[in-house]
């Protein structure tokens, strides 16, 4: 017999169902709730709901478990690309060989933009931030490419297109913000050798491939590439949920990345490592702020707001920092002080008694900047890292069989009924 709970309310007690996920995970089915009761459940910030059931990935912030498809994070970063990890996602398996390469062909195919987008990108201000920029030109990209209809192949066609003109959309920003050519897509070339290429390669100094910078990337990309149910990906599936195109799904997944507590979060790691060396502040003054609890500053890139101990995402970008560092022994006094940083933290008995371990955020930040991508673009690159799974919630979303459109409820704190006062006899 199915296990319930019971709750009891105003003398009157209702036995609700309980849910079991497949790694034992127990939630209280409340959805006839307030059918049942008239009462609806308080939870800002949603921590504790379970908007949806999802076979994608699976995290356990107490254990520092993730695991797409019930892969180990640890494994993918290891022995997977980006493309396959993406692959994986989107799909459900690991591709075999003859899957990865038409999904390298269909990749290739549709990596090319429309010459007229370049348009829009002259009309941005040059001060707009490249995350609005990719939101709106994601948004544009329905207009160019029109959604085609649910059969597996269309939706793998969009998918695809997807996956590959994003990352060129990105790579166009960047060169168009600094009055560059665009570099064009290359079909001899990887995904993410391909975007660094376009990012950075010049007709009087060519880009040189070189493959720990490649695999860095990837790894990066790997890492990002889905984490749940996060605030982007919720958008995702709620703006999905109104059976909107997934163009538009996937913008407003941008947008919500866009902030500093989401996605901009390795960009402000950077901002800060900024301020402690052009305010010639001490990491041990830093660090006695950051204890601080009236001190308005915080400590960026350390902790997590589900894991409660080492993110595993962390250890495995700790371990590509230190080899990009020490391959090209790079002179950089963020980066030095982002070390000092690092090792202080560790050795303090308070951030290792609050759990405050670095998180990915704090190295991707320095990975980022120790291969060339710039402050601005931080955020764009989780983006195009996260990709993969914005694709697969949302498909996976328009697959329910149990699908609502999402309409969350509220508890009201307003006035209560009040006369309309015709506009004479307003004092």
């Amino acid at each position: 017999m199915a296990e319930t709970v019971k709750i009891t309310f105003d003398g009157q007690t209702v036995e609700l169902p309980l849910l079991v996920g497949t790694e034992g995970e127990k939630a209280i089915d409340i959805s006839r709730l307030r059918a049942q009761t008239g009462l609806i459940t308080w939870d800002p910030g949603l921590a504790n709901t379970g908007s949806c059931s999802s076979a994608i990935t699976f995290m356990d912030g107490e254990r520092g478990i993730l695991r797409y498809r019930g892969i180990p994070i640890e494994e993918l970063a290891e022995h997977s690309s980006f493309k396959e990890t993406a692959f994986l996602l989107v799909h459900g398996v690991l591709p075999t060989r003859k899957d990865l390469n038409r999904f390298s062909v269909l990749l290739n195919d549709h990596s090319l933009v429309h010459e007229d987008m370049q348009i829009f990108y002259q009309n941005f201000p040059r001060a707009s931030h490249p995350m609005g920029i990719l939101s709106s030109m994601v948004n544009a990209l329905r207009s160019f490419y029109p959604v085609l209809s649910t059969g597996e192949e269309e939706i793998n066609i969009t998918v695809t297109r997807l996956l590959s003109k994003v990352r060129t959309l990105a790579a166009m920003s960047y060169r168009i913000s600094r009055g560059h050519k665009v570099v064009y897509p290359r079909p001899d070339l990887p995904y993410c050798a391909n975007f660094l290429n376009m990012m950075f390669d010049s007709p009087v100094n060519p880009y040189v491939i070189d493959e720990d910078i490649v695999r860095a990337l990837s790894v990066f990309w790997i890492l990002h590439a889905d984490h749940e149910q996060n605030c982007s990906t919720s958008a995702v599936r709620i703006v999905g949920s109104g059976r909107v195109n997934l163009y538009a799904s996937i913008s407003a997944g941008i947008a919500a990345l866009w902030g500093p507590l989401h996605g901009g979060a390795n960009q402000a790691v950077i901002e800060m490592l900024s301020m402690i060396k052009d305010q010639g502040v001490s990491i041990r003054r830093v660090l006695e702020r950051a204890k601080d609890r009236d001190d308005p500053f915080r400590l960026m890139g350390f902790g997590h707001r589900v894991y409660r101990t080492y993110d595993p995402r962390a250890k495995i970008m700790k371990k590509m920092c230190d080899r990009v560092l020490r391959k090209f022994n790079l002179q950089d006094p963020l980066l030095n002080i982002a070390q000092e940083l690092e090792a202080a933290a560790l050795a303090d008995d308070y951030f290792i008694d609050h759990n405050l371990y670095p998180n990915v955020d704090f190295y991707s930040g320095i990975v980022l900047r120790a291969i060339g991508i710039p402050t601005s673009m931080f955020t764009v690159m989780f983006a195009i890292g996260r990709l993969p799974g914005w694709i697969a919630q949302w498909k996976e979303s328009m697959d329910d069989p149990d699908w609502r459109l999402c309409r969350p409820r509220q508890l009201y704190i307003g006035p209560k009924i009040n006369a309309y006062v015709p506009i004479d006899e307003r004092g």
